[in-house]
């Protein structure tokens, strides 16, 4: 399973024709490019569920919503879609988006609620020895480097100390691995295999987070 030269060209024209009279003219294209992305993010789904446990996949709309934006433009240009995990133990999602020149897959926790924040906080207060050894670990640099994105805090939480040793780690709002692709990678007979492999690396971090999301800081269960 292959995502198609035609469907990446049918995006490229996009972003140069950005308005509702192309789009419409071209609505086939689109139609044939969205059935190759669909095809393509279920072909994922199989992957992931052989190492791991997806309830569902979200296709994200290519129409913008544009009420309150600055940018008018009706159309996003780029297929994206995200992976749910299965159950309250698995916590975590996986999410990929193609688009000319800025194609790229994600995982973790992006904008978590403010529990969940918390909890994570406290648990690298305490300790973050563990998920340092994760980030830092062969399988995960090489496909993530060695630190994690997301938007921090300019300084420390409230109840925080700044000049705690893990301070970069506390003061994070969201917690994400990335991987960045080209066009010419998206467009290889070996992508589906990069992206699975890609999230099979994450499968550590995930453990992890899950494990501390579910229990308090003694370790028990609060599922």
């Amino acid at each position: 399973m292959q995502f198609s030269p035609e469907s990446l060209q049918f995006l490229k024209d996009l972003k140069q024709n950005n308005d509702r009279d192309w789009f419409n003219d071209n609505k086939p294209r689109y139609q044939k490019a969205y059935t190759n992305a669909k095809e393509f993010w279920e072909a994922i789904k199989d992957r992931l569920n052989n190492h791991d446990e997806i309830e569902k996949i979200k296709m994200f709309r290519i129409y913008r919503d544009v009420r309150f934006s600055k940018d008018k433009t009706p159309y996003q240009p780029h297929f994206a879609g995200s992976f749910s995990r299965l159950g309250k133990e698995l916590r975590g999602g996986y999410y990929l988006r193609i688009r000319p020149g800025e194609s790229f897959l994600a995982g973790g926790f992006w904008e978590p609620n403010k529990e969940d924040v918390f909890r994570i906080r406290k648990e690298l207060e305490y300790n973050a020895a563990d998920l340092r050894k994760i980030i830092s670990d062969k399988d995960f640099v090489n496909y993530f480097g060695n630190k994690l994105e997301g938007e921090e805090l300019k300084t420390a939480p409230k109840g925080f100390d700044k000049n705690h040793p893990d301070i970069d780690l506390i003061r994070k709002k969201g917690y994400i691995a990335v991987r960045n692709f080209t066009d010419q990678q998206v467009l290889a007979e070996n992508f589906l295999d990069e992206v699975d492999v890609s999230f099979k690396a994450l499968r550590p971090f995930f453990d992890y987070m899950s494990e501390v999301l579910t229990t308090n800081l003694n370790g028990e269960s609060i599922l």
